[in-house]
């Protein structure tokens, strides 16, 4: 018999959108078991995802102690509902616990955020989302998804990666066979109309990014204390090692269609149309952990046959039914969530990053990557030492690359300048040219982990240090007269 099945909505969302995928389950041999539909507040400005989690587990607790729910069920989440699970996760069943759900599956998770969070908190979100609220549009869950919150990435400190310097064995995994196993599906078909359209971005389903909804993350500390000229990399281990989690991105889903395997956004292939309820299906009977383990290379590569329409008309005619649709919908991007903190650990947020070629910054090949490789750029308004950067990947392997001449390293570097925080500090030792440092982040064709560290569709954590350098004058010795 098939488990129990909970769903939990996102952002601005009620249970009630959910009722299509009920009935699709129901459809399929869930008839049998209750079908549990999660309500939350999102829309009033008092009311946090912690809050929304804790009162999660109250009422899970409940259900279970009344025999109205049974441990294991699985869970469907849906944007913001992401968010929550992992938070009510993270925080109620940490790792080495026995968590009550095993299979989670994702629908356009904002895992590492969404674009629209910063819209939402705007005067334009307040009058559209929040004019039957009292214009309230949930800001505290707003700030939570922004684009590179310290909720995210806190989240992530204390769920994915382990904390530096500490040993496996003393940070476990709330991932793996005894425990939970993530899904994630997403779309990367924009909204196909109404004021909606103002929100679509390549490499998004509109709301979500695709490298956003990936839980596999990656991280890592460049230390510039120790070495300006060879700064010091470290990158992060995961608490479920080599663990992947599958992610599957479907070319004619957007935000909306994504929760409907039995609708859609447009006219698509029959076998098309019905892979969504294929991998529903797929992950919620996924048996036992080995078939799991072999599930993400299958998912990876039903992924790829969608970034094979940037660059096939025919394909993108048969599936969408629009051979003019536009090949960047398909494109394949990095999400770069940067923080940079001095050797004392505060935080810097008067900083700039520049990416630059083999011919270096001014080039007609570093202006091509400012203009067109790296898409957007977003400083978090919590904490403005962490910055989000968008970049198209698609484009950078290709164009960016195409544009160095013969005989040239196919290379991305970054440099770092940092303002001084006033006349007695400076950042770094060279204060001329502004105080900067520089690393090589991509190298075309080079499997190294320097030169190949940045993945398609991931998001990555990025700490820099940097030297704070007090100047003599701040405290000095003079010999005494006697």
């Amino acid at each position: 018999m098939p488990s129990q099945v909970a769903i939990l909505h996102g952002w601005s969302d009620k249970s009630e959108s959910f009722h299509p995928l009920a009935k699709f389950l129901r459809a399929n041999g869930y008839a049998a078991v209750p079908l549990w539909l999660g309500d939350y507040i999102s829309m009033d400005d008092d009311v946090r995802i912690e809050d929304v989690a804790k009162r999660m587990d109250q009422v899970v607790r409940e259900k279970l102690v009344a025999g109205e729910l049974m441990a294991p069920f699985d869970l469907i989440v849906h944007s913001t509902g992401g968010l929550v699970a992992r938070q009510w996760l993270s925080v109620y069943y940490p790792p080495g616990s026995a968590p009550p759900i095993k299979r989670l599956v994702m629908l356009a998770p904002a895992n590492f955020g969404s674009k629209l969070a910063s819209l939402g908190q705007s005067f334009l979100g307040r009058v559209v989302k929040g004019w039957n609220n009292w214009f309230h549009t949930g800001r505290q869950v707003l700030s939570a998804l922004e684009l590179a919150s310290p909720f995210q990435w806190d989240l992530a400190q204390r769920e994915i990666f382990i904390p530096e310097g500490q040993s496996p064995t003393s940070a476990p995994s709330l991932y793996g066979p005894e425990g939970v196993w993530p899904f994630v599906l997403t779309g990367t078909h924009p909204y196909p109309g109404t004021l909606k359209q103002i929100l679509n971005e390549s490499g998004s389903d509109g709301t979500v990014r695709v490298a956003a909804a990936n839980l596999n993350a990656r991280g890592i500390t460049i230390d510039f204390s120790q070495s300006e000229k060879d700064p010091l990399r470290t990158e992060w281990s995961l608490r479920h090692e080599d663990l992947v989690f599958p992610l599957a991105v479907l070319p004619d889903r957007s935000h909306s269609s994504i929760t409907n395997p039995d609708g859609g956004d447009v006219q698509s292939e029959r076998d098309a149309r019905g892979r969504l309820g294929t991998l529903l299906l797929q992950a919620l009977q996924c048996p036992d952990f080995a078939t799991y383990r072999a599930m993400a290379p299958a998912w990876t590569a039903v992924s790829e046959s969608t970034a094979d329409l940037a660059v096939d008309p025919a394909a993108r005619g048969a599936v969408l039914g629009d051979p003019s649709a536009d090949p960047g919908w398909f494109h394949q991007f990095f999400q770069v969530i940067v923080r940079v903190v001095d050797d004392h650990g505060s935080e810097i947020d008067d900083y700039f990053l520049e990416f630059f070629g083999p011919d270096a910054a001014g080039s007609a090949d570093t202006v091509f990557f400012q203009r067109e490789v790296l898409t957007h750029v977003h400083v978090n308004r919590d904490r403005r030492s962490q910055r989000c950067l968008y970049i198209d990947r698609t484009d950078l392997v290709g164009d960016y690359y195409r544009r160095i001449g013969a005989g040239k390293r196919r290379e991305l570097a970054m440099s770092l300048s940092v303002s001084p925080p006033g006349e007695n500090v400076r950042y770094f030792e060279r204060t001329a040219l502004g105080a900067k440092g520089h690393v090589v982040v991509h190298r075309e064709d080079d499997t190294s982990p320097e030169g190949r560290w940045l993945k398609r569709n991931t998001t990555h954590f990025v700490r820099i240090v940097v030297p704070r350098n007090p100047r003599p004058g701040v405290f000095r010795m003079t010999k005494a007269e006697v």
